[in-house]
């Protein structure tokens, strides 16, 4: 228990974030705030301060250190729009259970209520895009605060804590003692993670049921990657014989390589997995909240299967999907359970074989189109081949390493990173998935090197939403973080594109770019640039900014008029999915 006598509440405070392991913030300083970071100014060796270029920044940075390497991710920001600036990250958070403390200065007491300058209402303004809201009136509430926030925001689900920090807190003199056991030992939210197994006749019930079941699959989600529950997924999925699928968020939980993966399911999902979820008789959905994106409409989701739901938060099951068996436990502590119970090998060769047929006919048409495919429509006016996006991504996944973290943004280039992307057992895929937010990708591949230095980081970009946080390039060059950078260039908002030519009459409303020379534009914050217009030039291209020593960029231009297949329309089931034409 570490005690001071007489000090501000600046320090009590980082003192406080230090007893929590905190080694990171990504912040920007304000007036608000500036107590608190001329008290940081002492506490430089201690706490890496990482310098973003906008607030939002900052929280996507947060975002991807923590999705990195499981820490809560901590940013900071001053009051008013600074802090207000924080609020699509947070949603963001949420929504993708990603735990985060979330700093943000606020006036004096005596100033609260009088739309004082950069008075916002944090409180109110996020109390429903997070787990945890507080404000810090007094500094003798300090350690007390950050105990809290940081055990809320890592138990049960994960996910973001604000706390605003009025400014006289910061400067008043308090004596400071911190003992979290103490500090937790009455707190009654959130609901603790679940300590314990299922129940032996609970487990018992699933491992026969997984037994006795002729096409089972595991569908794997977030929670998988949260808790830790990679290898014994596998060993799951090994000693029964039983096929899994993931969701978008829990890509990288099963080796992309391993003969029992059959892809990622949803709306542009997998072929395999799609419809091996329309025909399974048995469904083990394990960390997932079975998100429209993932189920098409609900009513139509697995007909024929009983569907087992693993899931830590007691509100998410059967909230979108009918359920057969419930399982409230942490994703890795039920799915022990569950191997103990004597989960049995059985040969299910006819299931693999429909799944083979599924590869088979997605080979046949879309992998054959995303490689091979002629340019058409917006694309047809080049007389020569365009880079297709699905090329770029694979060349990545034969020159990278396995094991490296990708990170994209959102819209088609995250859609074909899902789909080609390859993850060895120690690979990690980190993306905006249910709030869907256009410019996450830079700042978080910024955090995810951040928080794992001795990775390769590779973020595959669109040009849209890299120029809704471009300005974290400067934050890259001030770090010299090494981070690979590339931009799939096809000078439209490609996914909404892809929807006006599919549903709206091909009336392209808006949605064509004219973009500046991104070449010189990342050269001027002195990172490594190239374009590359050529297929015979992409290899050469991507292993020279894998080997780079440094951050490194790579402008691909990419067919205008490319859209991403198969896709489960909108209002339809999984059973209504489409390849494209071939």
């Amino acid at each position: 228990m570490t005690e001071r006598k007489n000090i501000k509440g600046s320090e009590a405070f980082l003192l406080s974030l230090l007893e929590e392991g905190v080694d990171t913030i990504f912040g920007y300083p304000g007036g608000a705030i500036m107590p608190l970071y001329d008290e940081l100014y002492d506490y430089a060796d201690k706490i890496r301060h990482i310098l973003v270029r906008h607030e939002q920044g900052a929280v996507h940075a947060a975002e991807g250190y923590a999705r990195a390497c499981g820490k809560p991710g901590v940013c900071m920001a001053t009051a008013g729009p600074g802090a207000t600036n924080f609020v699509t990250g947070i949603a963001d958070a949420m929504l993708d259970s990603t735990p985060l403390v979330c700093i943000t200065a606020q006036v004096g007491t005596e100033n609260l209520g009088t739309n004082f300058f950069q008075e916002a209402d944090m409180i109110n303004i996020t109390l429903p895009i997070t787990k945890w809201s507080y404000q810090i009136t007094r500094a003798d509430e300090i350690p007390a605060v950050i105990a809290k926030a940081f055990h809320i925001a890592v138990s049960g689900k994960p996910g973001p804590v604000v706390i605003s920090f009025t400014k006289n807190a910061q400067v008043e003199r308090t004596d400071f003692r911190y003992d979290r056991n103490e500090f937790l030992k009455n707190i009654s939210r959130p609901a603790p993670r679940p300590s314990c197994s299922p129940s032996e006749e609970l487990a018992a019930s699933v491992a026969s049921m997984i037994n006795d079941s002729e096409r089972p699959l595991v569908l794997a989600g977030h929670g998988v990657v949260i808790s830790g529950a990679q290898d014994v997924l596998r060993e799951l999925a090994e000693r029964s014989g039983m096929p899994v699928a993931t969701t978008l968020l829990g890509l990288s939980s099963m080796p992309t390589d391993h003969p029992l993966y059959v892809g990622n399911a949803g709306m542009h999902g997998h072929l395999a997995a799609n419809r091996m979820i329309q025909k399974a008789d048995l469904i083990i959905a394990v960390g997932m909240r079975f998100s429209d994106r993932t189920t098409g409409v609900p009513s139509g989701f697995a007909p024929e299967a009983k569907i087992v739901h693993v899931e830590i938060d007691p509100t998410e099951i059967g909230k979108n999907v009918r359920v057969d068996v419930a399982v409230n436990s942490d994703a890795k502590t039920a799915l022990e359970a569950v191997l103990a119970a004597g989960v049995r090998y059985r040969d299910r060769h006819g299931w693999m074989e429909f799944a083979a047929g599924c590869r088979a006919e997605e080979n046949a048409t879309v992998r054959s189109r995303d490689f091979d495919g002629k340019a058409s429509g917006l694309g047809a006016e080049r007389e020569d081949d365009w880079i297709r996006m699905g090329q770029v991504v694979d060349a990545v996944a034969r020159l990278g390493d396995p094991d490296s973290v990708i990170v994209s943004d959102v819209g088609q280039n995250q859609m074909f990173a899902a789909r080609y992307s390859r993850f060895g057992s120690k690979g990690k895929w980190v993306t905006s998935g249910g709030l869907g937010t256009m410019g996450f990708g830079l700042p978080a591949s910024l955090g995810a090197r951040i928080a794992c230095p001795d990775k390769p980081v590779v973020v595959f970009l669109g040009d849209g939403g890299f120029q809704m946080t471009i300005q974290e390039l400067g934050t890259i060059r001030q770090t010299r973080t090494a981070v690979k950078i590339i931009l799939l260039d096809n000078t439209y908002l490609g996914m909404v594109r892809q929807w006006q030519e599919l549903f709206y009459d091909g009336r392209y409303a808006f949605t064509h770019l004219e973009n500046p020379d991104f070449v010189s534009l990342v050269s001027s914050y002195g990172i490594r640039a190239e374009r590359v217009t050529e297929r015979s030039r992409l290899d050469d291209a991507v292993r020279e900014l894998l080997e780079y020593d440094g951050p490194a960029f790579l402008d691909v231009a990419t067919d205008p008029g490319e859209n991403v297949f198969p896709m489960v329309p909108a209002g339809s089931s999984l059973d209504g999915i489409i390849t494209g034409k071939a």
